[in-house]
């Protein structure tokens, strides 16, 4: 297990630079430039004198260089619209991002499991035929419509939801409060992650009912219950913890989306605004949170495996 780990380790370090460079690449080769040098405030000659402070007028290669050495000690550079560390901006941000996307995947998972195995039970019945119409739904419908609508229903028509933030301006915000706040956005983006784990609980839950050891075990008279909590579950979840690994990208970036519509102070506001402004600094450093979030989901899930099914071996 430690030989894996520093593998997938020194793969994720790998990984990082490549992202890193392709990104920056990106990023500044793109036509225009930072907002703050396109102020129509700022004449040109202190436009030219604030790019050649900031680095910006080096080549790329130098540019890129001198970013990993101070991103190797931890400094991540300062943000040009906000004139605050990038890696202070984040760490304020970060938190609310993964309250958003942790509710929204137990939401997911709450739901999604327990249907799709009802589903895999009683397949063909209305249950089923419910639970795919709800799939489907889930699947197809954009996170900024079912957003919209959500605002339109509970927050202007009924009044019983904040429309947006995090806390209630002008007051004193408890846990209550910010439960109230997060409720829609929580549910609107674990929607999409909800339909898909509920089809794949119900496709592996199928697959799995149908095998000779469930089949021996229903034999030897053991009860259903014992049969799906003994013997089927815990095989039918290893499909599903696969997607959990392929499902926590599409949170992080449907996080955009969903903190824009609600205005929630999470990362994916914050992307939006610095890729307006063309805030380089910024714009990199989240884009490697980012991916070393997905890098460390990804390992959680392949040590799930282990615990799932003792006869797989991480090498």
């Amino acid at each position: 297990m430690s030989r894996y780990l520093a593998l997938r380790v020194l793969q994720g370090a790998l990984l990082l630079f490549v992202v890193s460079a392709v990104v920056f690449l990106i990023v500044h080769s793109a036509p225009g430039g930072p907002a703050i040098l396109n102020n129509p405030d700022v004449d040109p000659q202190t436009a030219r004198a604030i790019a050649r402070d900031l680095g910006l007028t080096d080549p790329i290669p130098v540019q890129y260089a001198r970013w990993v050495a101070r991103a190797l000690s931890g400094n991540l550079g300062r943000s040009y619209q906000h004139q605050t560390p990038v890696i202070s901006l984040i760490r304020n941000r970060i938190p609310n991002t993964l309250l958003l996307a942790g509710t929204a995947l137990v939401i997911a998972l709450a739901v999604a499991i327990p249907l799709g195995i009802v589903s895999a039970v009683r397949r063909y019945s209305a249950v089923d035929y419910l639970a795919t119409v709800a799939a489907f739904f889930g699947v197809s419908v954009p996170n900024f419509w079912l957003g919209i609508m959500l605002i339109v229903l509970f927050s202007v028509t009924l009044g019983w939801l904040p429309s947006a933030g995090m806390r209630t301006a002008g007051v004193q915000a408890g846990p209550g409060d910010v439960l109230l706040h997060l409720i829609m956005p929580a549910v609107v983006l674990s929607t999409f992650p909800l339909a898909q784990l509920m089809r794949y609980a119900r496709s592996s839950m199928v697959e799995v009912l149908g095998q000779d050891y469930v089949r021996t075990a229903r034999a030897k008279g053991l009860g259903p219950g014992r049969v799906l909590g003994t013997h089927a579950l815990r095989n039918a979840l290893i499909p599903v913890v696969t997607v959990l690994g392929v499902i926590t990208p599409r949170l992080l970036s449907g996080a955009v989306i969903t903190e824009t519509i609600f205005a929630w102070p999470g990362l994916g506001r914050l992307a939006v605004d610095a890729a307006i402004t063309r805030d380089y600094p910024l714009i990199m450093g989240l884009v490697m949170t980012t991916a070393v979030l997905v890098i460390v989901s990804n390992l959680i899930v392949d040590v799930a495996y282990v615990a799932l099914d003792p006869r797989i071996q991480l090498r």
